[in-house]
């Protein structure tokens, strides 16, 4: 087996909504396609993956180092044992000559290949992703026919042009109208008393805070994070999530300190090592906080696979991991290594944001499809892109 060549190209996202901190209106995504010399129904096989969500795309740093790293290197050097693309091979073959640390866009841009990879190597076995992530990793697999439901809930909340409490209110009751269980929303975003009679109309509309996650995307600082902790206290939250900037470890344990709810991190958190760091500073508990780091925005799988490796080392359980990005590749990672759930997107960040409309949603979990690979090509906005970049 050989790669023929590989492709990206950057698709922006659709929507204009805002959190705490970012515009999304002007962001983009990798689309990445790894193309190789086998031939199914005419076409070469392709994997096609992409960079998650909340970081821009990354085309310079694949087309200018990554991707010519790829292409030549000794064919034979990327493929495992049996002959097919080894994704851990193809990711230091894509890091070569990099210095460690400083990750930023460079783990997405990675991630996007990697990914691609699992999705190409589930295609060769006629499979969907889920099942073939389960196997690598030496989970059970059962039936063919057994498909795993994956827990979600769905993200919004955002602030757009506009806003007012009755769009807030009539989003999260067309989520729990669709089968979703559990919400997140935005706060940090406006004044407190008016994140709060936010979060209040959110709790009246879906019935108990208990269902209700809160994200700050990082904004407070420590006085302010804290400050919060102590007024989201009578709520019962879900979860606060990333209440001040993701590698600030003290400010992470000062707020669990002083909350007695689950508090959630770590989309930010590119690397095992600063994996392991949360773990050792950030105060985390295992059987209540949360982890949400996501591969598609942290070197890919590979490296996801040694974040949960951290994790079950130091006493918690993957059941607390629930990846970051509402998309069909975490979906499927969620499902393959038997993780807690995953976000949902179900109307936001297009064309990648969501599933496709056969996955089934009941009871606030969605199954995958069968479709080979992660079904990308499923999601008929998303299958436009992939079709062009292909083409």
């Amino acid at each position: 087996m050989r790669i023929t060549r590989i492709v990206e190209t950057s698709v922006p996202l659709r929507g204009e909504i805002a959190n705490a901190l970012v515009d999304f209106s002007r962001h983009t995504v990798s689309l990445v396609a790894v193309v190789t010399d086998r031939i199914r129904h005419g076409e070469p096989v392709t994997g096609v993956a992409f960079n998650s969500i909340g970081r821009f795309a990354q085309g310079g740093i694949l087309a200018d180092r990554m991707i010519p790293r790829i292409l030549g290197a000794d064919p034979e050097s990327l493929l495992d044992e049996t002959g097919r693309i080894d994704p851990a091979r193809v990711l230091r073959r894509a890091l070569a000559d990099e210095k460690p640390g400083g990750h930023g866009d460079r783990a997405g841009a990675a991630a996007a290949l990697e990914l691609a990879c699992w999705d190409l190597n589930a295609k060769l076995a006629d499979e969907p992703a889920y099942r073939t992530i389960a196997r690598h990793f030496g989970r059970d697999v059962g039936s063919k026919e057994a498909v795993a439901a994956v827990p979600v809930y769905a993200a919004g909340g955002y602030y757009y042009p506009g806003d007012g409490l009755d769009r807030l209110r009539a989003e999260m009751a067309g989520y729990l109208d669709s089968g979703y269980e559990a919400v997140k929303m935005k706060i940090g975003g406006a004044s407190m008393r008016e994140d709060l009679d936010r979060i209040e109309a959110v709790i009246d509309v879906v019935g108990s805070g208990a269902r209700v996650a809160v994200d700050a995307n990082g904004r407070f600082d420590p006085a302010a994070a804290g400050d919060w902790a102590q007024e989201l206290s009578r709520y019962g939250l879900r979860w606060y999530e990333e209440p001040g900037d993701p590698l600030d470890f003290a400010l992470n344990a000062q707020v669990i300190a002083g909350y007695p709810g689950a508090v959630a991190t770590g989309e930010n958190l590119f690397s095992v090592r600063d994996v392991a760091n949360l773990v050792r500073y950030g105060g985390m508990r295992p059987g209540r906080d949360i982890f949400q780091m996501d591969a598609g925005l942290s070197y890919g799988l590979t490296e996801y696979a040694g974040m949960l490796e951290v994790l079950e080392t130091h006493g918690y359980h993957r059941g607390c991991a629930f990846p970051h990005g509402g998309h069909l590749i975490n979906l499927h990672i969620a499902a393959g290594l038997g993780l807690g759930g995953c976000e949902s997107y179900p109307g936001v960040f297009a064309p990648f944001g969501g599933y496709s409309p056969g996955c089934a949603l009941a009871d606030g979990t969605i199954t995958p499809t069968d479709a080979p690979g992660f079904g990308l090509e499923e999601k008929p906005d998303l299958a436009a892109a992939i079709a062009d970049l292909v083409g």
